[in-house]
C-alpha cells in the first residue's frame, strides 16, 4: 500500500464520515472507480481511530461535561442535570445501531461487494436529505431532546449501516424531521457518532488481533499518513459543517449524492 493511496483513503474517511455523503459508500465506490485493491483491515482500524480522535478533540468539552455528569449520577443515583440526561439519550440512541450491527453484520457486509447497490443507496441518501428540508424546524436545543427523538435518530443511524446510506446525513435528517434546527441536529449527530465510531474501531481492532495480523515496516508509513489525514480532515469537516448548516440547507449535499450515485450506477450497469 503506497502513501498516495493511504492519503486519499484517509481524506475520504475523514471527510465523508462527517459530511452527509456516506463514508462507507465512498470507501466502496472510489477504490472501485480507481481499480484499487481493498486496503488491509489494520488500515481501516487506523483511519477509524483518526475520525474518533477528530470528533473527541472537537467535542472534548462536551464529552468531559457528559462523563462528569454521568459519574456524578452513578454516585448520587439521580438524573437531574441536562448533561446526564443528554448522555443517557446518546446511549439510548446508540442501541438500535448496535443491535442491528450485531444481528445483521453478514447481511450488511455482503452489500459492500456490490457497487451498483451502493450507488443506489446514495440516491436514497439524496432523497432523505431533500425530504428533511421540507420539514419545519422548531426552536429547540439539545436540552429539549426527548426519548422519542433519541430513538428516531438512533434508528436512522442503524439504517446507515448499509453502504451508501450516510450516517451523518440520515441522523441529521431525522433530527430535522423531529423539529430540531439543522445545527442542533448536526451536533447531536456528531455526539451520537462517537460511541459508534469507537465500537466499530474496537471491533476491527479485535479482528486484527485475533487474526494475528503482522504490521510490516512498509505499512507503518501508510498507517500514519491515513491516520493523520483522517484526523485533520475530519476535524475541519465537523467545524465546517456546523457553521455551514447555520446558514445553508442540505440540498447541495443531496445533489452531490444524486450525481455521484447516478454516474456510478450507470457505469456499473454498462460494465
Amino acid at each position: 500500500m503506497d502513501l498516495l493511496k493511504a492519503l486519499v483513503l484517509g481524506i475520504l474517511q475523514g471527510a465523508t464520515e462527517f459530511l452527509p455523503i456516506s463514508s462507507s459508500g465512498h470507501l466502496v465506490l472510489v477504490p472501485w472507480w480507481l481499480n484499487w485493491s481493498e486496503p488491509p483491515l489494520i488500515f481501516d482500524v487506523f483511519v477509524h481511530l483518526g475520525t474518533l480522535v477528530a470528533v473527541l478533540v472537537y467535542f472534548w468539552r462536551d464529552w468531559l461535561a457528559l462523563l462528569r455528569a454521568g459519574a456524578h449520577a452513578l454516585r448520587s443515583r439521580t438524573v437531574q442535570d441536562p448533561d446526564t440526561r443528554l448522555l443517557l439519550l446518546i446511549l439510548l440512541g446508540t442501541v438500535p445501531a448496535a443491535v442491528v450491527g450485531a444481528l445483521l453484520e453478514d447481511v450488511f457486509e455482503s452489500a459492500f461487494s456490490e457497487p451498483s447497490l451502493v450507488a443506489a443507496f446514495l440516491l436514497v441518501t439524496a432523497l432523505v436529505l431533500v425530504l428533511s428540508e421540507r420539514a419545519r424546524a422548531a426552536r429547540r436545543g439539545l436540552e429539549d431532546l426527548t426519548t422519542r427523538d433519541a430513538l428516531v435518530v438512533g434508528t436512522a443511524q442503524a439504517l446507515a449501516i448499509l453502504p451508501g446510506i450516510s450516517r451523518s446525513g440520515s441522523t441529521i435528517a431525522a433530527g430535522i424531521m423531529r423539529g430540531l434546527p439543522r445545527p442542533v441536529a448536526a451536533r447531536f449527530s456528531f455526539l451520537l457518532a462517537t460511541p459508534i465510531i469507537l465500537g466499530a474501531g474496537a471491533k476491527q481492532g479485535f479482528d486484527v488481533i485475533t487474526g494475528a495480523a503482522h504490521v510490516g515496516q512498509a505499512l507503518i508509513g501508510p498507517l500514519v499518513v491515513g491516520f493523520l489525514a483522517a484526523v485533520v480532515v475530519g476535524y475541519v469537516c465537523i467545524w465546517g459543517l456546523l457553521r455551514l448548516l447555520q446558514q445553508r440547507r442540505l440540498y447541495g449535499f443531496a445533489a452531490y449524492c444524486a450525481a455521484f450515485g447516478v454516474l456510478s450506477l450507470l457505469v456499473a450497469l454498462f460494465n
